[in-house]
């Protein structure tokens, strides 16, 4: 496209628009990238978050200035708006690194803002003013209306970027890199140093847990999840103490209250209880299991968030993409080059103060400013005291005898020297000290000897350097996020049931959505993220995502919520295959499928008929009679199944013949047991949650109808169906494990009422099931002060006792029978006792093995005992 325009002289000229936009969005776009968004690896800063900081040294005298001053003074700078520099302001106060605030700079976990930039105040951190700024090794460049410079980098000596983390949005790329923790980054670069690989993972100023398995150095295609930390106040409390990074309690409430209307989780109500500490707390419904609710908010709320970090960074004047642990070398070894700049100059500057101390030293020592008192012109003096230094000083261009005694200097006399020389003043000369002069020029030397040292040993400098920083401003840096790993939540598994599936069988409709009435049918609780599996009397089945009514075919024999990868719920069916009339039976698991798809488990021939069918969630095999027609020509026309033969194959396998003759009709005779043997369960002594993986300590292996047994510090016990998504707290759990009706409770325990200490021993007489039953009274000073459920308990107890301490053992078993778990047992001790303890039994004497026939009567047996062993 072209388009014409007219010059001066009234010629038209051509301007020609082909290709202009691709240049002017390249131009647009470098200029976002450069100068806007992404971050220079040498500092760590944004141009904005530089400027603030060069304007904040331009003017700093120790004290706090309002930050609107700030914002005015870094606008000299910065070719924007105030907005932008208020935010990026306070974003840095916020991270509490570089600038040292005063006043209401808003609150990282609360969401809320600062207050108006006439209110507030801030200044440099001292670590800032240390490491950031030094104008002798800064490159500097002019401000974008020319009357002032800027720094094109700061100096940083400190991996700023990594630090304090960044984001930002440019045009075709972003970046994204999240704060690492002050004290490792140190070690880090320290190892670096000594030539040690390092391996740094995020830290946030709000804590939480981090999974980092996947973190990938922070680089593109990398990922972490972050937790809240929740704790279990009690049973239907819950607490969120720390938030994920990027959470605040404002949108971590508003996820919750979202998740709760959506019926994902099952909560009462939602407080926020933040002061300086957060404290969020989750109030459940009656009867919520607080482990399944934790692993919901998890699932289903901002308590767990997913962060894609992307470590882009400006280098050597374009975008690159790079690991952390790359940038965090890169920052180390510019720190090293800086440190020996600056001990270059510092060298030249101690040289340059030897040079004019050892001319001065001649100058007044031999009395050479009498030699110009002659003198009639200012060229005549210059010459004149150039002429007397030489007669004591040997410069680099000289070429001195052996027996030269003059002294030799690093450069040669110039005019400025000697100018210098002139402006001493009569007073100084006066009361020059010759002593004093030499042990000034010693000490320059010892001084330069030092850093002529530390400039050979660069890298051991640095390390002092770094060492120097962590002692200095280590202190109150630890870490704060904790490195874990996740286990993954399946949503499926801890959605809360905020349905009800029902069934119509004949018309073959299924979903939440149908009324209870005679032709719907309720089948479960659901979910609906719920997916279910439908069998049919044609032998086919499909699996469906649950919906408010959904048609899946008529005839419904079977209709489940279905879970992925279940290999314990095992279906047993028989059926004819209709080619030829033979009868076949199969069991098989449904483990994987794909969705609305529908799947034939009886055979492809026209007139194969499904016989009989059964679902099994523990791999029971029963027994079934089959019934031959009266027309078969088989002697016996009715015979025994037992399914507990036959294989748990494919879905899509054949199966087993059962017989070749034509069967009427196939019955249930026998219920079966499981043949798939008991699952183990396994508790993880860390997260306490159960698992058949085998991590942590196994409780025991159960099997269809077997019940958990768990024993509380609180005077209470419960049973319960195996439920694996349950998660138990340690501190508040004595015992947990399979139930057995023969388990005997032993127990020492303080009733408030009567002020004694009991024992009592007893067996599990109640059978209602997610019910916590306590065994001791109800008065509130009442408390469990031991308890077990091992067979042969014995305890050390103590108790003071007139400002003495009294200690004694007890034998349970001996002291006390198994009695009503209502009983309130034996009495102890008139008071509570201060500690009560198990200890081992003691080990018996082994018994003599006694031969009747030669053992005579007033024989005697001796045992050899020591009088101290204590026997129960």
């Amino acid at each position: 496209m072209d388009k014409s325009t007219t010059q001066n002289n009234g010629n038209p000229q051509l301007i020609h628009l082909q290709g202009m936009y691709q240049d002017y969005f390249l131009d647009y776009a470098s200029y976002v990238i450069l100068e806007r968004a992404v971050p220079h690896i040498d500092d760590g800063l944004k141009p904005v978050q530089r400027r603030i900081l060069h304007a904040m040294k331009e003017t700093d005298d120790g004290r706090y200035n309002k930050v609107a001053n700030v914002i005015g003074l870094t606008m000299q700078y910065h070719p924007h708006g105030d907005a932008a520099i208020g935010d990026a302001l306070v974003n840095m106060g916020q991270k509490d690194l570089m600038i040292d605030t005063q006043g209401n700079w808003g609150d990282v976990a609360t969401g809320a803002g600062a207050a108006a930039p006439r209110y507030i105040e801030g200044r440099l951190t001292k670590f800032s003013l240390e490491v950031l700024f030094n104008p002798q090794t800064t490159e500097w460049q002019m401000s974008y209306d020319g009357r002032k410079r800027e720094p094109v980098t700061l100096p940083a000596k400190f991996p700023l970027l990594l630090a304090a983390g960044t984001d930002g949005i440019a045009v075709g790329l972003s970046t994204k890199i999240m704060p690492h923790n002050f004290i490792e980054l140190i070690k880090a670069s320290i190892d670096i140093l000594k030539d040690k690989k390092v391996q740094i993972f995020p830290d946030f100023q709000t804590g939480a847990m981090v999974d980092v398995s996947d973190y990938n150095g922070g680089k593109r295609g990398g990922r972490i999840k972050i937790r809240a930390l929740i704790e279990k106040l009690d049973k239907d409390l819950l607490a969120i103490k720390e938030l994920p990074y990027g959470v605040t309690t404002e949108s971590l409430i508003e996820s919750i209250i979202k998740a709760s209307e959506k019926g994902k989780i099952k909560i009462k109500k939602v407080v926020d209880l933040t002061s300086k500490d957060v404290e969020v707390q989750v109030e459940l419904l009656p009867g919520t299991s607080p482990d399944v609710t934790i692993d919901a908010l998890y699932a289903f709320t901002d308590c767990e968030v997913s962060i894609s970090p992307n470590a882009c960074v400006i280098h050597e004047d374009k975008p690159r993409f790079m690991t952390v642990e790359e940038i965090l070398e890169h920052n180390t070894f510019r720190t090293r080059d800086l440190l020996r700049t600056e001990l270059e100059i510092k060298l030249s500057e101690l040289l340059e103060k030897w040079h004019m101390a050892s001319l001065e030293k001649i100058f007044i020592e031999n009395r050479i400013y009498h030699q110009i008192e002659e003198c009639e012109s200012w060229e005549e003096v210059l010459t004149t005291i150039d002429r007397e230094l030489r007669k004591y000083v040997a410069t680099p261009i000289d070429t001195p005898a052996p027996n030269d005694q003059r002294l030799r200097l690093m450069r040669d006399i110039v005019e400025e020297d000697i100018v210098k020389l002139t402006e001493i003043r009569i007073k100084r000369i006066s009361k020059y000290n010759t002593f004093k002069a030499d042990e000034h020029i010693v000490s320059l030397e010892e001084e330069m000897k030092q850093v002529r040292h530390d400039l050979e040993h660069i890298t051991d400098y640095t390390i002092a350097y770094y060492k120097r920083l962590l002692e200095k401003y280590g202190k109150g840096r630890e870490r704060r996020t904790r490195i874990t790993s996740f286990e993954s939540i399946q949503a499926t598994e801890v959605v809360a049931n905020n349905a009800k599936l029902f069934v119509n069988y004949a018309e073959g409709f299924i979903g939440f959505g149908l009324k209870k009435d005679e032709n719907n049918v309720f089948v479960s609780e659901c979910s609906d993220i719920d997916d279910v599996i439908v069998f049919r009397a044609d032998g086919r089945f499909m699996v469906k995502r649950i919906a408010d009514k959904v048609f899946v075919g008529k005839d419904i024999i079977h209709a489940a919520v279905w879970k992925k990868n279940d290999e314990r719920t095992t279906y047993n069916l028989v059926y004819s295959d209709g080619s030829n009339g033979r009868c076949f039976a199969k069991r098989f698991n449904v483990t994987a499928i794909t969705r609305d798809k529908e799947y034939v488990l009886t055979s492809e021939a026209k007139g194969s008929k499904l016989l009989y069918f059964s679902t099994n969630p523990n791999g029971e095999a029963e027994v079934v009679s089959v019934q031959l027609t009266q027309a078969s020509t088989a002697k016996k026309k009715q015979f025994d199944y037992d399914f507990k033969e036959l294989a748990i194959k494919g879905r899509s396998s054949q199966g087993n013949l059962i017989t070749k003759y034509p069967v009427r009709k196939v019955s249930l005779k026998e219920a079966g047991k499981s043949t798939i043997g008991a699952i183990k369960v396994y508790i993880d002594d860390v997260s306490g949650r159960l698992n058949n993986d085998g991590r942590g300590r196994l409780l025991g292996a159960f099997d269809t109808g077997e019940l958990m047994f768990m024993l509380f510090k609180d005077g209470t016990y419960e049973m319960t169906e195996l439920d694996m998504t349950r998660r138990f707290n340690f501190d508040e759990l004595l015992h947990v494990g399979k139930f057995d009706p023969e388990i005997v409770v032993s127990a020492v325990h303080y009733d408030g009422n009567k002020g004694l200490t009991m024992v009592k021993r007893f067996r599990i007489e109640t059978t209602k099931l997610k019910e916590r039953f306590s065994f001791l009274t109800d008065h509130k000073d009442s408390r469990l002060l031991f308890g077990t459920v091992e067979p042969n308990p014995q305890v050390r107890y103590s108790m003071k006792l007139k400002n003495k301490k009294m200690q004694g053992e007890l034998n349970l078993v001996e002291f006390i029978d198994v009695k009503g778990w209502k009983a309130l047992g034996n009495k102890l001790s008139d008071q509570k006792l201060s500690e009560v303890e198990s200890i081992a039994p003691p080990v018996k004497p082994a018994e003599l093995e006694v031969v009747p026939e030669k053992l005579q009567a007033g024989d005697s047996i001796e045992f050899d005992v020591d009088p101290q062993t204590k026997l129960f």
